[in-house]
């Protein structure tokens, strides 16, 4: 061997004892954990469940097996597609001292082909120089009865008077069979509301129909459509859609939202609220009735009059086709001056669709009626009369002459 060769595997010893040392070194234990709670519960010897998809709490026991800072405690629970984990903040430790450190964690749901299984729970307590981990083994439940609404399919906008067809998929997450599932789908303020009866979900489909009992014809998730009929008169904007699952166990609800667009929400068009007239004149208003839907549409038109303020219609029946409209007359008659605020109800059977609030601003009398341009012909006729009534009785009677005969 010559020089070359010995000087080169000196190195090469070299490098491995300096690495070596430095994983001994970084291995040294920081703690010694002697106790692990999980919800309450002694874990450290693997005989602890927990349920899928629940918060549970972690406190973990150890003593200090030298002075360190910047101390962290970590622990970690590993699923085949999720992990989950929570640390501490940094903190210092003193040598045989115990401390107690607790953490919160989200146990992951996948629990898919299973009722339960085994999930691995990572406990490390370590700083830059020295680390000591631990391995728990956590048993997963499902829980004892859950009916997921896996999905709520349907489009984000629908108009007025449009049919909205939503879209369910459930599956069964729980631990046991739920029999006679009912859901209901809704929109609460429109007060629309539609519920079907999807029947019964097995815990887990069977994979081999020679086991005793299963029947692949069993399902654990289902799916079904729902169709619910939005109003024409319902408002644009933004509404809840609500889909509820529930059976004599087990009760989950999901919020879905959904944009209702109507360029057309009123059933009644006013072209002018305000009038300005004088006492004892008619005076016409004009109300546009629109029937928006696909059938036959009944309106009852019904004014509301005072003691001052006369109200009539020119129709107060009127029977408006599909997708057509018609024109009203209101027409309002004030015995006195004032500003008079009164209502046009209009119904669609027996629902009050629309109520609208019409002004009379009543500022003078007419002269254009005819009474009371009569009365003031009368009157005239009357003062020309009695002016020449007048004149003539103040005139004298001249005196005549009396001329005498006389004789000669």
């Amino acid at each position: 061997m010559t020089m070359e060769m010995k000087n080169l595997m000196v190195f090469f010893l070299t490098i491995a004892s300096v690495l070596f040392l430095v994983t001994t070194v970084s291995a040294a234990q920081i703690a010694d954990i002697y106790s692990v709670e999980v919800d309450g519960a002694y874990a450290l010897d693997g005989d602890v469940s927990v349920l899928a998809g629940e918060t549970i709490s972690v406190k973990v026991f150890f003593d200090a097996l030298q002075d360190a800072s910047n101390v962290k405690v970590k622990v970690e629970l590993e699923g085949d597609k999720v992990d989950v984990d929570a640390t501490t903040s940094v903190f210092d430790v003193e040598q045989n001292l115990s401390y107690k450190k607790t953490l919160n964690l989200k146990v992951p749901y996948e629990l898919k082909d299973e009722v339960s299984n085994d999930l691995t729970l990572n406990i490390k307590i370590w700083n830059g120089d020295h680390r000591t981990d631990e391995e728990i083994t956590l048993r997963v439940q499902r829980p004892s009865y859950n009916a997921a609404v896996m999905a709520v399919s349907t489009v984000q906008r629908v108009d007025a008077g449009e049919t909205l067809p939503v879209d369910v998929v459930l599956k069964n997450t729980g631990y046991n069979y739920l029999d006679d599932l009912y859901v209901t789908v809704k929109i609460p303020e429109l007060g629309v509301e539609r519920t079907s009866y999807f029947g019964d979900l097995i815990a887990v489909e069977c994979t081999d129909d020679n086991v005793a009992g299963c029947d692949e014809d069993d399902e654990d998730t289902m799916r079904g459509r729902f169709y619910l009929e939005i109003p024409y008169g319902a408002k644009a904007g933004v509404y809840n859609l609500e889909v509820e699952v529930k059976n004599d166990d087990t009760m989950n609800n999901v919020v879905k939202q959904i944009v209702i667009d109507n360029d057309f929400s009123n059933n009644v068009v006013v072209t002018s609220t305000r009038k300005t007239f004088a006492a004892g004149q008619d005076t016409e208003y004009q109300l546009l009735l629109v029937n928006p839907t696909d059938k036959l549409k009944v309106y009852r038109v019904v004014p509301e009059s005072s003691s001052d303020l006369s109200v009539d219609v020119s129709e107060y029946v009127m029977a408006i086709p599909a997708g057509s409209s018609k024109t009203v007359s209101v027409i309002a008659n004030a015995r006195a001056n004032g500003e008079y605020n009164f209502n046009v109800n209009v119904f669609s059977g027996e629902e009050l669709v629309s109520i609208v609030t019409l002004t009379a601003n009543v500022t003078g009398s007419s002269i254009a009626n005819p009474v009371v341009v009569l009365t003031i012909i009368l009157a005239i006729i009357f003062l020309v009369l009695l002016v020449v009534l007048i004149v003539l009785l103040g005139k004298k009677p001249e005196k005549t002459e009396e001329f005498g005969e006389s004789y000669y």
